[in-house]
């Protein structure tokens, strides 16, 4: 049974975290040390260096040699089911809206799959399970935690990445086409020209240059979207023209009709989010990683220490950074939860019930049993990867769900994996 030291080991893991986020969301909030541009740029740091050099230290640390069968087997029959029924789920929804079951206005479901699957099978396993699941199993959890992880970031979020790339690339592909006179255009539902009209901002450059001032990512996404865009029109996949908005005058009885082209080609959008995907630095740590744990623990290669060195100064920064990150981003809401208390309940089920139990059966059709059983099924019930909340951030879909959920499940999975500690034991 886990004793009073054992969980006060987790709460000297958990309260770091918190002293990040609450400083974060200090000094945006009442401090108002920070802008929108330099939360996005710290957020930017973490996605782009911090996380990929941690994906790294992890994979290439661990001995790929020794990796338990069972567990990874368990682990992506796990991932793979939760995958496919939300994948199903989200073809069925969007049948239902070209039928006109519900309105144009409402997320897309890609978005939901990405948000639900991350938050019921990504979990926090290093930060939270080592500590936590040390005190209840031993120390045989942590080298199993750390296979975990780099199953997570090897194959995991490379899969979360390209589903955000897949979507940006299918918005790119049926974005209007630029205008032949060279001037540059913005369609009409991109974030920058959204916010220009909340601003009262005027086509002229000087407005722009002010909404380019305050948003610089959303401008640069913008700039990409009609980057593939053209590149659409090239290869010879057009994509589908914005509605027109309906004119009226005092002498005029006609209107403009919605014209729409060919959707894009599936093949080509999938092939932009490859494109995109091959240049993210995640991918490459991800997989240099996992080429060097081969050799390094085939024949006995140690890391040059002014190599390891460096790459402990950043990655030391990513936890704590991604903490304080989403700090700023709650602080940045009108409500402490952002997303509403509804939709954080029901996070709350999908990350302590759903994604537990279907561990627990996917660890019983693989024929686990015993401790290693447990250990799944309790490391399923951990709270969300930080991480999670990095993506979700630096691609915004859905940030105030994953903020929600790092917040609260570090809060809530304390008691939570106990219960399951205590119920497997029975």
């Amino acid at each position: 049974m886990i004793t009073g030291s054992e969980v006060y080991a987790v709460v000297e893991a958990m309260v770091p975290l918190y002293t990040a986020a609450a400083l974060g969301y200090a000094s945006v909030r009442w401090l108002k040390a920070f802008s929108n541009e330099q939360c996005a740029g710290i957020n930017h740091f973490v996605a782009l260096y911090a996380v990929p050099v941690l994906i790294f230290d992890m994979v290439s640390t661990n001995d790929i040699y020794k990796m338990n069968g069972r567990l990874v087997a368990a682990d992506t029959l796990q991932k793979a089911v939760l995958l496919l029924g939300l994948m199903a789920w989200a073809l069925w929804e969007r049948s239902r809206r070209r039928a006109g079951a519900k309105g144009a206005a409402a997320p897309s479901p890609l978005q939901w799959v990405i948000t639900c699957f991350s938050v019921a099978s990504l979990p926090n396993t290093i930060i939270m399970g080592v500590p936590l699941l040390n005190g209840m199993y031993g120390p045989v959890s942590k080298e199993l935690m750390k296979q975990i992880v780099v199953m997570q970031f090897c194959i995991w979020y490379n899969v979360v990445i390209f589903l955000y790339e897949y979507m940006a690339a299918r918005r790119a592909a049926a974005a209007p086409a630029p205008a032949l006179d060279g001037c540059a255009k913005i369609s009409p539902s991109s974030p920058v020209k959204a916010a220009a009209a909340e601003k009262g901002a005027a086509p002229e450059a000087n407005g722009a240059g002010n909404v380019a001032a305050d948003r610089p990512q959303e401008v640069a996404v913008s700039i990409e979207i009609t980057e593939m865009t053209a590149s659409t029109a090239r290869d010879g996949f057009p994509g589908e023209t914005a509605a027109a908005a309906k004119e009226a005058s005092d002498g005029a009885d006609a209107t403009v009709e919605e014209a729409s082209a060919p959707a894009p080609s599936m093949k080509h959008v999938v092939w932009m989010a490859v494109k995109k995907l091959l240049q993210i630095p995640n991918t490459y740590a991800s997989f240099l990683g996992l080429i060097w744990s081969l050799i390094a623990f085939k024949w006995g290669f140690t890391m040059p220490k002014i190599v390891e060195d460096s790459l402990f100064t950043i990655r030391t920064t990513a936890v704590g950074l991604s903490m304080f990150s989403s700090g700023t981003f709650i602080a940045r809401q009108s409500r402490f939860v952002p997303c509403g208390y509804k939709i954080a309940s029901f996070s709350m089920v999908i990350k302590f019930l759903i994604g537990p139990v279907v561990m627990l059966f996917a660890s019983l059709v693989i024929g686990m049993h015993g401790t290693l059983l447990h250990i799944a099924v309790v490391q399923a019930a951990l709270p969300l990867a930080v991480t999670s909340f990095v993506y979700a951030e630096e691609y915004k879909v859905q940030a105030d769900i994953m903020s929600t959920g790092v917040i609260l499940g570090i809060f809530i999975s304390l008691p939570v994996t106990i219960v399951y500690y205590i119920l497997l034991g029975l």
